[in-house]
């Protein structure tokens, strides 16, 4: 998540802020749609599944689109943590805060693309064709999509890491919160961070072998991969124990907005 500094402007803090609810709600609306497939629903359980539920009314559609602009002062807040940030840090230290910027840059825009493009075709998800689809048709496809994979990957085990070692801590101000607050903020913040990680890890697994069979056809996407799972013989259970997870996620990205440093 992104990580405050004094030189990023004041209203591009105080949007990215607001992204984060934003971000919290997308991921609370992916498990409600999780839940729906664990108990048989067929409904698409992914980020512009979650968007297209937001959207389904005018009144969403609205929204949508202020989601877009909270979403966009992430990348904004980001990138401006890449350029400006992380001063008096370790030279090898910093190069990986930057990195990890820049990973989540791209992540938050790319979310606000969806969000912007659900919102303008009037709430609905236009069905288009997928990434590994339009990528293995491409010269060196498979290795792209197979390092895209890997880099889902391994952005998820990265997540799991953070939510085991309590790294998403350092980026809160808890001084004068209470004890049991603290510690509802740190279970919280536990739970939903190794959530996280299995989102992004499921996607990328099934990258991976999309790129080794050189398959356009196989189904990629969190959607598909918890649509296998439910099929499985204690898949709906993993789901409801996901589903919890991306709430305590969701839950997380509010108390991120409340206690972020700067």
């Amino acid at each position: 998540m992104p990580e405050v500094d004094e030189d990023v402007a004041l209203p591009v803090r105080v949007l990215g802020r607001f992204g984060l609810v934003a971000y919290g709600v997308v991921h609370v609306l992916i498990a409600a749609l999780v839940v729906q497939i664990a108990f048989g629903d067929r409904e698409r359980a992914d980020k512009k599944g979650a968007l297209a539920e937001i959207g389904s009314t005018a009144a969403g559609v609205v929204l949508l689109w202020v989601i877009t602009v909270g979403l966009a002062a992430l990348v904004v807040w980001q990138l401006g943590e890449a350029v400006l940030g992380h001063r008096g840090v370790p030279p090898g230290q910093r190069a990986l805060r930057i990195a990890i910027n820049l990973g989540e840059a791209v992540i938050f825009g790319v979310l606000a693309y969806s969000a912007a493009s659900v919102a303008a075709a009037g709430g609905e998800a236009t069905p288009k064709p997928s990434f590994a689809q339009v990528v293995l048709a491409l010269p060196g496809g498979s290795w792209l999509v197979g390092l895209a994979g890997a880099g889902l990957v391994v952005g998820g085990g990265y997540a799991v890491w953070r939510g085991v070692t309590h790294g998403f801590l350092r980026e809160l101000d808890l001084r004068g919160v209470g004890l049991n607050r603290s510690r509802l903020v740190t279970r919280v913040g536990q739970v939903g961070w190794v959530a996280l990680g299995a989102v992004y890890g499921i996607p990328g697994v099934l990258l991976v072998v999309a790129a080794v069979q050189h398959d356009p056809a196989q189904p990629v996407g969190l959607d598909s991969g918890l649509k296998a799972l439910a099929g499985q013989p204690v898949g709906p259970f993993l789901l409801l124990v996901l589903a919890a997870g991306l709430v305590a996620f969701g839950v997380h990205c509010l108390f991120d907005a409340r206690y972020r440093r700067g």
